[in-house]
């Protein structure tokens, strides 16, 4: 009976994990996508698929350009440590998964919803009921695009160096993919996205998916 039980708890657990996990998500068809080219479904400075961090996407203009992240955290690396001028910035409101001027979004800090390239979670919306309603729901602090661009930006650099770390290992996992399973190339890509998007499209890997394309691209665009 107590097996039985320990059993049905970690079923409970791991679904509860699972969709925790999957919260950001949205299918493809429903992710709105400001920026344009082959490299459009990914993030412009990470590499992580926008449609699986849509909850978490932010959107900027650059040069005329729309660019897009899959959190706050890329936005702040691409403007403080990127030095990129970006103006005109965007957040999807989680209610409506609309893009919305983040400068009037009230955004929930610290729900027990996960964070993306971070373990403190943002998530925005356009009206303050909404906002109130999620903090009742997940936990969490409101607080205003201003307030939440400085909390990322006074830790952008530890924060940076920790996923840096992250991104070292799934290299190397990325290394073992690329020379067991795909197709060799003597390419210099500039980005993750943009190596993200040849293995793709080209097919390098055949179909390789999730963690083990954002491996191989991580691996490539490290050479």
């Amino acid at each position: 009976m107590k097996k039985i039980i320990f059993l049905f708890a970690t079923l409970v657990l791991s679904v509860f994990a699972q969709q925790n996990m999957m919260y950001q998500s949205v299918p493809a068809e429903k992710a709105t996508i400001l920026q344009k080219g082959e490299e459009k479904n990914y993030c412009s400075v990470c590499g992580m698929t926008l449609p699986m961090f849509y909850k978490t996407n932010h959107a900027a203009k650059h040069e005329g350009h729309d660019k897009q992240y899959c959190s706050i955290h890329c936005l702040v690396e691409d403007k403080e440590v990127n030095k990129k001028e970006l103006t005109d910035i965007k957040v999807v409101d989680n209610k409506t998964l609309k893009f919305i001027d983040a400068k009037k979004a009230y955004y929930v800090v610290g729900s027990s919803k996960p964070g993306t390239m971070s373990m403190v979670s943002k998530y925005a919306f356009s009206k303050e009921e909404d906002a109130k309603a999620f903090a009742k729901e997940f936990g969490g602090e409101l607080k205003n695009f201003d307030e939440v661009y400085k909390m990322v930006s006074d830790k952008i650099l530890n924060e940076k160096e920790m996923i840096a770390k992250k991104q070292a290992k799934m290299a190397k996992m990325g290394e073992k993919i690329y020379n067991e399973t795909c197709k060799k190339v003597d390419v210099n890509f500039t980005s993750i996205a943009e190596a993200k998007s040849y293995v793709e499209k080209n097919q390098l890997c055949g179909e390789l998916k999730g963690k083990k394309l954002q491996a191989v691209a991580l691996y490539l665009s490290g050479k």
